[in-house]
């Protein structure tokens, strides 16, 4: 049985796609919930059309997302965390800092949109990845560096209390 997506469908093809399924599949799971239609000459036409006006907001989005990568290239975020003597800090940098760093600078970021392999654990200067759109990704600088420590006069007094 011939049917056209509506919806993106893993495994199986995008949005537009003529696919040819078997008619149990087509009948119970993907008409119903409204994933496909049947193919007929009347609804390839339809879908066609659908496919110019969604190509057209694609690139609309697009644009708006090159626009804002401009804007987020260049960006230099600094971090200060407390970190060990051999680099490796207590605790970890996450894309949910990166999102209110991003945030209190003016950038409207998703923290899901922010591309971390991993969260950042060791001091350094890191690339990270912003996926703005399919096709646009822009990319910050992190730099991690460790916080000073404040050792006031304070510590000092506890410390010759502990003495004596």
């Amino acid at each position: 049985m011939q049917v056209i997506l509506r919806e993106d469908v893993t495994h199986l093809g995008e949005v537009g796609d003529v696919v040819s399924v078997k008619p149990g599949y087509a009948r119970n799971y993907l008409l119903p919930r409204g994933l496909a239609v049947q193919a007929n000459d009347r609804q390839l036409k339809r879908v066609q059309h659908e496919k110019a006006v969604i190509e057209a907001k694609v690139q609309r989005l697009k644009a708006g997302a090159e626009g804002e990568a401009k804007k987020l290239t260049g960006v230099t975020l600094d971090i200060e965390k407390a970190a060990g003597e051999n680099g490796k800090l207590f605790g970890s940098v996450t894309s949910m800092e990166i999102e209110a760093l991003l945030r209190g600078r003016g950038y409207d970021v998703n923290r899901r949109k922010i591309l971390l392999e991993g969260n950042i654990k060791e001091l350094g200067s890191y690339d990270v990845g912003i996926k703005l759109h399919r096709d646009v990704v822009a990319h910050i600088k992190v730099n991690v560096k460790p916080a000073k420590v404040d050792l006031g006069e304070d510590t000092e007094a506890e410390g010759e209390a502990a003495e004596a």
